[in-house]
């Protein structure tokens, strides 16, 4: 998309951030769901999880974001700077996470994108599993793809990485209440029965026939258009 829609990465993450938390607020309304856990990998990924925060800070949210791990990146370290400027809570550590979940009223799950690969690496282990146990009283939004779940086939037993005397253990995947698709739904998601938004509003016509991309119209000035439920 950067190459042939001429948009640089900086613009699309912008934008799909911007889609994640508008899905987010038409779904869960801050007048209910204040407190917002943002959950971010150390990718691309996280990176639409910190803009999606600054803009859900401006929503009149109370986003706190968990980043366990700091990027090498010009653009990912300049997110984080703004989501700073404004106050917004960088959590570092899992015990933190875990007592800031606690308090949330809605997760945005920005941890894992179509480029997972198992096995499941510290601390993210952790922190799927803390998610996890929560997923039944706080709902969760998930971006482009489930975070654990395969990209083509959907959710995957998920194993950790061997310790140092051979064992691992399985980890349960979550099925989040929503979902942002980006640019288009990928093939994991075709089964998945909540709430599916498709969000960035960028993709060109060519460049949609080419791909053969049935992208709905968007209304008015909204980034994100509701999908219809599986049931």
């Amino acid at each position: 998309m950067s190459a042939s829609g001429a948009f640089s990465l900086d613009q699309l993450m912008e934008l799909a951030g911007l889609s994640c938390a508008q899905a987010l607020a038409k779904s869960y309304p801050p007048t209910n769901h204040k407190r917002v856990m943002v959950a971010c990998g150390p990718g691309n990924q996280g990176g639409d999880g910190l803009v999606a925060a600054r803009h859900l800070h401006h929503f009149e949210y109370t986003p706190t974001v968990y980043l366990p791990k700091s990027s090498s990146k010009d653009l990912l370290q300049r997110l984080v700077k703004q989501c700073e400027n404004l106050n917004i809570p960088i959590l570092k550590d899992v015990d933190s996470f875990q007592a800031e979940l606690a308090k949330s009223d809605v997760i945005l799950d920005a941890i894992f994108g179509f480029s997972f690969q198992p096995p499941l690496r510290k601390p993210f282990d952790q922190v799927l599993k803390a998610i996890t146990g929560v997923s039944k009283k706080i709902p969760i939004v998930s971006v482009d793809i489930p975070s654990g779940w395969s990209v083509t086939d959907g959710p995957q037993p998920l194993w950790t990485e061997e310790d140092d005397k051979g064992g691992r253990e399985m980890v349960e995947t979550f099925e989040p209440e929503a979902l942002v698709s980006l640019t288009a739904p990928k093939e994991g998601v075709k089964e998945f029965k909540g709430r599916h938004w498709l969000g960035g509003r960028f993709v060109p016509d060519e460049l949609a026939k080419k791909h053969e991309l049935n992208i709905p119209s968007y209304e008015g000035i909204d980034q994100i258009v509701e999908l219809p439920r599986n049931h």
